[in-house]
């Protein structure tokens, strides 16, 4: 008689079944199921979403795109393209949009990994760097933090004959951390030409004019570099999924073979093309994370908990059995995210919200730490 339920994961390679899945933030209706609680009651500070939600421009967009929803996207994006290459002062054909800058760093390294290269990435780096890796079936070297921080000396120091790309997250997600911009370019200068460099920038928009990156400019001088960029974190499209890629040409043209036909949807690049046009909207996320990231810095630190300074728009925390916490804040409607699966399990991150949010958290957190000090 034939099995109801045969294990074929034997089919699959062994770098293959040896992947722990991505676990992305606790949704709200998850949690509303699990605890029996009112979605209305739930604050979800655990994905690093934009607080205000999307621009206007973006809604408008998004209400007009739908009316064509029909047809396929344009799967080239031209309209996209034209609009990001003005904004950024690039070349159109230095361009790949993805499905979410996650699916930019697939692309990078279905383009440029086999099983016989090497990816190096930083420890308590984004956690989606070794699983790309890993799912090429290549080998991936993690290098130590230095304060929680990319130790760049070291990370120069583990590139071999093998090396095909290094992740940078600059600020990195989970720690908040970033690079001193001449000593990113000092890097930059002694990686050898066989190494391409993907820098993760998902969280730029949040950091001041001075510290803003000047990663775009730095591609006339450096072939093997790849910039990511991300529309879900300030713009606030991350349910529509899309972010996009500039790099040289040639580097551009092997991430668009491997890339999936259709695979930015027409909604999302009508909603991109007006995020990119409302400078306003950036400003005002820009402005409310200031200030909900002092909120919530003074309420940590009057709690007498140490955190880790951030450039970006969460802080992580680092709090006595933080898995016990973390239970308490979902049984009390706060869905935060615990970090242990990046090398850090005394530690939680928590998303700058509304002004409201923050204080919601900020309440019960001080709640949970007097009942079980």
């Amino acid at each position: 008689m034939k099995s109801a339920s045969p294990d074929l994961s034997y089919l699959a390679p062994d770098y293959i079944r040896a992947i722990a899945p991505y676990q992305g933030g606790k949704p709200i209706s998850e949690l509303a199921r699990e605890m029996g609680l009112q979605e209305a009651d739930i604050v979800k500070l655990a994905s690093n979403e934009n607080p205000l939600g999307i621009s206007p421009k973006a809604e408008t967009a998004i209400q007009e795109a739908l009316l064509d929803i029909a047809r396929y996207p344009d799967g080239n994006g031209f309209a996209l393209r034209s609009v990001v290459a003005d904004k950024f002062k690039l070349k159109p054909e230095q361009i790949v949009f993805g499905n979410g800058s996650n699916d930019i760093l697939e692309l990078a390294a279905r383009a440029f990994l086999t099983p016989a290269c090497e990816a190096i990435y930083a420890q308590h780096a984004f956690a989606v760097y070794p699983l790309v890796t890993q799912a090429l079936g290549a080998h991936g070297v993690e290098v130590p933090a230095k304060d929680y921080a990319h130790d760049l000396p070291a990370i120069l120091a583990a590139i071999t004959a093998k090396t095909r790309l290094i992740f940078i997250a600059n600020p990195n997600n989970p720690t908040g951390t970033l690079i001193d911009k001449a000593d990113l370019l000092a890097f930059l200068q002694q990686v050898p030409p066989h190494v391409l460099v993907v820098l993760d920038e998902a969280y730029d928009e949040y950091l001041s004019e001075e510290d803003k990156s000047q990663a775009f400019a730095w591609l006339a001088e450096f072939d093997n570099l790849i910039v990511s960029r991300s529309f879900s974190k300030a713009y606030g499209l991350a349910g529509l999924r899309i972010g996009f890629a500039a790099c040289h040409p040639s580097v551009a043209d092997m991430m668009n073979r491997v890339r999936q036909p259709f695979n930015v949807n027409s909604v999302a690049q009508a909603a991109a093309m007006a995020s990119l046009a409302d400078d306003d909207f950036v400003a005002r996320s820009y402005a409310l994370n200031q200030a909900g990231m002092l909120q919530i810095t003074k309420g940590l630190e009057k709690l007498g908990l140490s955190y880790i300074p951030s450039y970006a728009n969460f802080v992580s925390f680092a709090v006595k059995d933080a898995a016990k916490v973390n239970q308490a804040l979902l049984k009390n409607g706060v869905i935060v995210r615990p970090i242990a699966n990046y090398g850090m399990p005394d530690y939680l991150r928590v998303s700058i919200g509304l002004f409201s949010e923050n204080a919601r958290f900020l309440s019960v957190l001080a709640q949970i730490l007097q009942s079980h000090p």
